[in-house]
C-alpha cells in the first residue's frame, strides 16, 4: 500500500475517471477534483466509461450508480478486473442497503448519496482504508429515505404506478400524491 501524501493522494498516479450522466454535476466535480491534484477523465454513460477504463484503467474512480444506458456498477466491476488496487466511490440518488453492499463487494471504498460535494468525494477517495468513515453531518431525513425508496421501486417497475403501488402495499392514489410532490430535505 502506498502512503498518502500531504495532498491526500496516494503515490504518483492521480488518474481519476468520473462517470455521471448529469453533465453539469460532472463538469463541476471534474473541475473540483482537478484543483485537488487529480488528472481527470469524464464519461457520461456506462458505454463511454467502460471504453475509457479499457483504454487506461484509472487509479481512482467516481461512478454514478444509475446512468441512462445502464448500471454504473458495471464500470466498477471492469475497473476492479483491470486495476484491482484502484480506489472507487459510488454516487447515487437512490440509496439503499442492497446496492451499497453490492458496490462494496465489487470493490468500491465508499458509497455516497447525491448530492455529494467535492470535499466528501475527495475524503472518500483518499481516506486511509483502515479508518472508519465519518458519519455524515447532514444525513437524509426519514422522509427523504422513504421518498428515495419509493422513487427507486417506481423506477424498477418502469414507472408503472399500479405495479409500484402493489409492490409497496400502498394505495395507488396515495402513491400518485407522493410522486407528484418534490423530494423532502
Amino acid at each position: 500500500m502506498t502512503d498518502i501524501d500531504s495532498a491526500g493522494l496516494a503515490g504518483t498516479d492521480t488518474t481519476l475517471i468520473i462517470v455521471d450522466d448529469d453533465k453539469a454535476f460532472l463538469q463541476r466535480l471534474a473541475r473540483a477534483m482537478e484543483t485537488r491534484g487529480f488528472q481527470v477523465e469524464t464519461a457520461d454513460s456506462v458505454a463511454e466509461g467502460m471504453r475509457k477504463v479499457d483504454q487506461k484503467p484509472p487509479a481512482y474512480a467516481v461512478v454514478d450508480m444509475r446512468l441512462e444506458d445502464g448500471n454504473g456498477l458495471d464500470v466498477i466491476e471492469l475497473i476492479r478486473k483491470r486495476r484491482p488496487e484502484s480506489r472507487m466511490v459510488v454516487l447515487t440518488g437512490y440509496g439503499n442497503i442492497a446496492t451499497a453492499v453490492t458496490a462494496v463487494k465489487l470493490g468500491a471504498v465508499d458509497y455516497l448519496a447525491k448530492p455529494a460535494d467535492a470535499d466528501e468525494v475527495f475524503q472518500a477517495l483518499t481516506r486511509d482504508p483502515t479508518e472508519k468513515a465519518v458519519p455524515p453531518d447532514n444525513p437524509m431525513s426519514a422522509d427523504r429515505v422513504r421518498w428515495e425508496h419509493i422513487q427507486r421501486v417506481y423506477e424498477l417497475c418502469e414507472r408503472n404506478v399500479s405495479e409500484t403501488a402493489r409492490r409497496l402495499n400502498m394505495h395507488r392514489r396515495t402513491l400518485q400524491r407522493i410522486l407528484a410532490k418534490r423530494a423532502p430535505r
